[in-house]
């Protein structure tokens, strides 16, 4: 069917800190999940290759639902988590779509990392489909076009929004306001009107979705943009 590219961090703390985050494993599972029963190959990738952390948080009683837990039991699964592609390595005309996954972790190394920018960049521009959920829209900031446009500039998207690192508790935590950040880069950006609700934009064939709940969303929208719907 085609292959997909899935980026997640290497991060699992906030900064020099001792507080723990890394990927919200939901919102790469919940995504993969649906393109694998679509017939489409996938792959791990991250910054550094290696390691992907888990956040604590995704893996608790009332955030890991049936479907994560069944990942977090398949020892092949979380093995490819170990041990994820080094980003640097891979060539963007092998995907048909790239989707960088969140969690806090991503705040620290997605963003103008220079690989993921290359990727992200020349898929945009060779119209395959660039997606992200919740933090995964940090590698969009600072993302610039060949043009020397940003690539966010006149978009309609989303992403974990200030209100919610508020409501999560972290704002004081994070390094810096990407919802603020897109904004003043051009982005028209959007949000749920409730916090955490599943919320999803697409423009073209850039997708964004707001939130760990917007996961599945972010599939479905991808997979619909890959069949041409």
């Amino acid at each position: 069917m085609g292959k997909i590219l899935n980026i997640v961090t290497n991060q699992g703390t906030f900064g020099d800190t001792d507080k723990p985050t890394g990927l919200w494993l939901g919102e790469l599972t919940h995504f993969y999940d649906l393109l694998e029963a679509h017939g489409y190959e996938q792959d791990i990738a991250s910054p550094a290759g290696g390691r992907s952390p888990l956040e604590p948080r995704s893996l608790g009683r009332f955030t890991a639902d049936r479907a994560v837990r069944r990942r977090l039991e398949d020892p092949a699964f979380m093995a490819r988590l170990e041990n994820t592609l080094h980003a640097e390595n891979l060539t963007w005309s092998d995907y048909d779509a790239i989707y960088f996954t969140g969690g806090h972790g991503t705040m620290w190394d997605f963003r103008d990392d220079p690989h993921l920018q290359r990727l992200a960049r020349d898929m945009f521009e060779n119209g395959r489909i660039v997606s992200s959920v919740c933090h995964g829209y940090t590698a969009l900031a600072d993302l610039r076009l060949t043009d020397g446009e940003y690539l966010v500039k006149d978009k309609r998207m989303t992403g974990f929004s200030w209100t919610e690192e508020i409501v999560a508790g972290v704002a004081k935590k994070v390094p810096y306001n990407v919802e603020e950040i897109v904004k003043q880069q051009g982005a028209r950006y959007e949000k749920a009107r409730l916090p955490l609700k599943s919320f999803t934009v697409r423009d073209g064939n850039l997708i964004t979705g707001q939130n760990p709940g917007s996961a599945r969303a972010v599939a479905a929208d991808v997979l619909d943009a890959l069949t041409g719907k």
